[in-house]
């Protein structure tokens, strides 16, 4: 059973890794500056745009590595929660035509909602860097 748990996790995890490396390589590659007005344009300050796509492309690395992947879990969902109620949520769940809706964000979010939790430890760089510390996870 726990060989099954475990190899789901690691599913979840890469799938949320390349989803979020692609979507925030994707915004270096088509022009960060547009980033920037677009976050401008909507009311956040425009330099969040870097950080953002720094924690989409980094954040997604480290989980398809297995480095740090509850925490990155937790950041990757916290940048969910956000594009949800500041842009997502007045479109509604399947958009509206020109932008896409709220529901990929709200998968993307139980994904990492449940990496946060749970971990995943399968083919997890953790599992080698930190070999034989004992880590508690029950009490999470």
């Amino acid at each position: 059973m726990l060989k099954k748990f475990e190899a789901s996790t690691l599913i979840l995890r890469v799938i949320l890794g390349i989803t979020f490396f692609v979507h925030g390589f994707v915004k270096f590659q088509g022009g960060i500056e547009n980033i920037v007005g677009w976050f401008d344009a909507i009311g956040l300050p425009g330099f969040l745009a870097y950080g953002v796509a720094l924690v989409e492309v980094i954040g997604g690395i480290a989980l398809i590595l297995g480095l740090g992947s509850r925490f990155v879990a937790g950041l990757l969902a916290l940048l969910m929660v956000g594009a949800t109620l500041k842009v997502k949520l007045a479109v509604g769940f399947l958009g509206n035509g020109e932008m896409a809706g709220y529901e990929l964000d709200l998968a993307l979010l139980a994904m990492a909602v449940f990496i946060a939790i749970n971990g995943s430890k399968m083919f997890a760089l953790d599992q080698f860097v930190f070999k034989g510390q004992k880590t508690d996870t029950t009490s999470l």
